[in-house]
């Protein structure tokens, strides 16, 4: 097999793969998820799923790739020789390239919204500069009402850097990137949870937030919420992980490696809670007002209107700081899932048609920004919240579920045991065997009922049907195909995975 890039050392695979796991569902929905499902009582959840579901899941992702040596349809194929799991492993993939379509334009408003932070541009009332003089948000998700040229040209510049720090290649691009980012990041949360916890009225936000409600322990809602958001924020079943492993030295520690991402992953949640719940005490304090009120979700109206309100509020010359240093959070937080996306989605297409990194990281850029134009037009929110509802619940979920049935019951877990077990430190022993096969499938097919119950009784976010199965299930079904027909298409006879080698060595 041909030489295959590598990490210059395992500190800086596990900063990049802490910054694919660190993106900005940690700043604004976990907090919420907390706050909502039991205060501190939450956290038992939280952690054994941590435990018994994001741990193992990883442990199986990174061993697929270190074992098989290739992203992840490659790594598939290489396992069982079957076009099966090789459509297993592309639809990660394509699910993966959407995903960054519209996230890119998420990274694009943060990044718009840093330069209005320094004179608070926003002004009095952000939440109507946010959706009438910022967005245009126009009737619904079918009317389009033309582009945001101010949005279509940083969401250029985003596809610029994520194409930059690829096209150096993994040593010299997502490694250095992910070094120099992801300490900034932990050091600009410490200094806003510092500042957060000073304000007035902030000891009553963590006590709304931390406060255990024990009774809620006994819900089942709160626990499938435990492993969803453990699920969702690991960057799982998205195709990264196996291919960031892939690209590891043949005696890695893969157990420990993944105990430090998720763990580290788990720090950075609770840093983003303590400051964002912080300043939504200030702000509860200073205008006399529920915390459940300033933003009832977390999500997009945390950080683009409570965050702005907040900063107005504070009124003195660090406001301005604490605004551009929130807004630089952001954009860093996404930039480093971004590129994690980027690389996911390229590296399998150089794997399977040997097309050189360069070339393709260049035309899934140029290609992409055309995509994801259409989040930059007056129906984006709507778009992106759709189809970003349906490829969470119906791509990424659904394929974390087949994993592990499929490793867990097909290639079965021994063979992931005897690869990892002599090369690391603590042993993958029963209790991730029993995760794989068990505990993991049954919590994410329950997630998975729960969600398809909920969208055929309530649908969803209000939308018409027509709107959610034309652009929901549109995408979902785009992906499947667009998995399905690459996955037919032959390997190149040259490359490494072409033959029936499943040995992985």
């Amino acid at each position: 097999m041909a030489k295959r890039d590598q990490w210059g050392s395992k500190l800086g695979f596990i900063f990049a793969a802490i910054g694919s796991a660190v993106g900005l569902g940690n700043i604004w929905r976990f907090p919420y998820v907390v706050y909502k499902n039991g205060g501190g009582a939450f956290l038992i959840p939280y952690f054994v799923a941590i435990f018994t579901a994001g741990i193992p899941l990883m442990i199986l992702e990174y061993a697929m790739g270190h074992k098989y040596r290739g992203s992840t349809p490659a790594a598939m194929a290489r396992a069982k020789g079957s076009k099966l799991w090789e459509f297993l492993g592309w639809w990660p993939t394509f699910t993966a390239g959407f995903i960054l379509c519209y996230y890119s334009v998420i990274i694009a408003w943060s990044a718009r919204y840093l330069t209005f932070a320094f004179d608070k541009s926003w002004g009095s009332n952000p939440n109507t500069f946010f959706t009438e003089d910022f967005l245009r948000v126009s009737s619904g998700p079918f009317d389009l009402g033309g582009f945001r040229w101010d949005i279509l040209l940083f969401m250029a510049l985003i596809w610029l850097v994520n194409w930059f720090v690829c096209y150096r290649g993994v040593s010299k691009g997502i490694e250095k990137f992910s070094k120099v980012i992801i300490p900034t990041l932990f050091v600009i949360l410490v200094i806003v949870a510092i500042r957060g916890i000073t304000l007035p009225g902030a000891t009553d936000g963590l006590n709304k937030l931390f406060t255990p409600d024990w009774s809620r322990l006994g819900d089942i809602s709160v626990w499938t919420a435990a492993y969803s958001q453990v699920f969702f924020t690991l960057s799982l079943a998205m195709g990264i992980m196996m291919t960031y492993a892939s690209y590891l030295p043949k005696k890695t520690d893969i157990v420990n490696t993944a105990f430090v991402t998720g763990l580290a992953n788990s720090s950075n949640e609770i840093l983003c809670s303590i400051a964002v719940f912080s300043i939504l005490g200030f702000m509860s304090n200073s205008q006399g007002i529920p915390i459940d009120q300033i933003s009832k979700d977390g999500g997009i109206g945390l950080a683009f209107v409570a965050f702005p309100q907040g900063i107005n509020l504070m009124g003195d010359g660090f406001s301005n700081i604490l605004g551009v240093l929130l807004f630089s959070c952001l954009i860093f937080a996404g930039l480093t899932s971004s590129i994690s996306l980027l690389e996911a989605f390229s590296a399998p297409f150089t794997d399977k048609f040997k097309i050189s990194r360069k070339k393709i990281v260049t035309v899934v850029s140029i290609v992409g920004f055309i995509v994801s134009s259409v989040f930059a037009t007056g129906a984006g929110m709507y778009i992106l919240d759709i189809v970003d509802e349906f490829i969470n619940n119906y791509s990424i979920l659904v394929v974390g579920l087949l994993e592990a049935i499929l490793i867990g019951w097909i290639l079965k877990t021994k063979v992931i045991q005897e690869h990892v077990n002599p090369i690391s430190y603590y042993r993958a022993g029963k209790w991730w065997s029993i995760s794989i096969r068990f505990i993991i499938p049954v919590m994410l097919g329950v997630m998975l009922c729960m969600k398809i119950s909920q969208h055929l009784t309530s649908g969803y976010g209000g939308y018409e049907s027509s709107a959610l199965i034309t652009i929901g299930l549109g995408i979902v079904c785009v992906i499947l195909i667009l998995a399905a027909v690459t996955a037919k298409l032959k390997w190149r006879a040259n490359s490494p995975y072409a033959g029936k080698d499943k040995s992985g060595e």
